[in-house]
């Protein structure tokens, strides 16, 4: 797992810790010292930590403009031992929404396993977000199907086009506008 980076190639149009406006402003990183981990497997220095001991994330991009985010995640997605969606909403996507996001792009293909709990948080940001959407893209099948039963597909928008998806291709800018055609779309 050490060796699973956050992508970087569009780190020469946004870092995180540059945006004042990023729940991770002023966060420095270390290349060398390891010490995030999941399960005790060391994570690599550039993953976010942002309250839960194994789900970490990075954004990827943040257009204010334009109100999206793209969010990196690894580890496991836990919300009946941990509570891992409050403090995603709380610590991370409320900030955002504050400064104007409204549409996220959950990137989870480094996501091992995901645990349920209740749907609260997951109705509280999608009822929050107004005209938004939440899309998760790439996440495995076993997971999305812990999603379906944990009825939080009607929350997060996931599946078809949005499976398998080549993100890495795209810069942000395209990436946003591929998912937001599915979103209009599948929201008619």
């Amino acid at each position: 797992m050490q060796d699973i980076e956050p992508y970087y190639n569009w780190r020469d149009l946004y870092r995180s810790e540059d945006d004042r406006l990023s729940p991770f402003f002023q966060r420095e990183y270390s290349e060398f010292e390891y010490i995030n981990t999941i399960y005790n497997y060391a994570i690599h220095p550039q993953w976010d930590e942002f309250g839960s001991p194994t789900l970490y994330i990075k954004i990827l991009y943040t257009d204010y403009t334009k109100g999206f985010a793209i969010i990196e995640m690894i580890g496991e997605w836990n919300d009946a031992v941990t509570n891992d969606i409050m403090f995603l909403k709380r610590d991370v996507a409320e900030q955002l929404m504050e400064n104007g996001i409204s549409k996220f792009i959950l990137i989870g293909e480094n996501v091992l396993n995901f645990h349920s709990s209740d749907d609260c948080y997951y109705e509280e940001w999608y009822q929050e977000i107004d005209e938004g959407w939440i899309a998760a893209i790439n996440f495995h099948d076993h997971v999305l199907e812990e999603f379906r039963k944990s009825n939080i597909d009607y929350f997060l928008i996931f599946g078809g086009e949005l499976d398998g998806m080549n993100w890495r291709k795209f810069s942000p800018m395209q990436l946003y506008s591929q998912v937001q055609q599915v979103m209009q779309h599948r929201l008619g």
